[in-house]
Parts: structure tokens; sequence; C-alpha cells
């Protein structure tokens, strides 16, 4: 089974960082795009970024810029660095595998639990 659990969520100010973590399981992880999206009340899910095995990123064009993903294969863990947040980001992120981009939007076949992003002052 395909096992995706987010981590480092929290609170912070307009301008700070944050960096989430996806501990990935039961898959080849060297051979599948993982990546993640996020959830806001009232708001359409939005795919946020994905990396690729071989390493090629994608990024949404709000958060390009502010947002760096990156991935660990002897950890099996993603990562996503969030400088300059803003409180629109606030939001759950999920982690999820399987990412492909279709017409610009990212979209996946698996996730995890979420972990809460809030952005305020």
């Amino acid at each position: 089974d395909v096992q995706l659990q987010a981590s480092g969520g929290g609170s912070v100010q307009p301008g700070g960082s944050l960096r989430l973590s996806c501990a990935a399981s039961g898959f080849g992880f060297d051979y599948y795009a993982i990546g993640w999206f996020r959830q806001a009340p009232g708001k359409e899910r939005e795919g946020v970024s994905c990396i690729n095995s071989d390493g090629s990123t994608y990024y949404a064009r709000s958060v390009k810029g502010r947002f760096t993903i990156s991935s660990d294969s002897a950890r099996n863990t993603v990562y996503l660095q969030m400088n300059s947040l803003r409180p629109e980001d606030t939001a759950v992120y999920y982690c999820g595998g399987g990412c492909t981009v279709v017409a610009g939007v990212a979209v996946f076949d698996s996730w995890g639990q979420g972990t809460q992003v809030t952005v305020s002052s």
C-alpha cells in the first residue's frame, strides 16, 4: 500500500517560512512522482508542486519563486520549503503520489492525511 505521511505544518506570520515533510512508503520511491496539493475552506483543491523521478519539478503559478520542492531518496522523504508565506497560503497541505500535470494543473492518484498551515498576523 502507498503510504504518505505529511508533517511540519503550523502557524506563522506573513513573510515567514515553514518546511513540510512527506514520508513515503509502500512503493518504489525513485520511480514515482510525488508532490503537494492544498485545500482551503470554500476553495478548490490546488496542486502546489511535484517532483519527478528525474528531478524535474512543477510549481503552481501562485507559489513559484516562493516554494521549493526537494527529495531525499535515502530517507524516502519529500520536502516543501515554503518562504514568504502569505495569508492566502493558509490551507491543509497534503502529500500526494502519482503526480501528473494535465493542462498545467497537477493532479494526484493517492494521498495521505494533511497538515494544517496557517498564515496570519
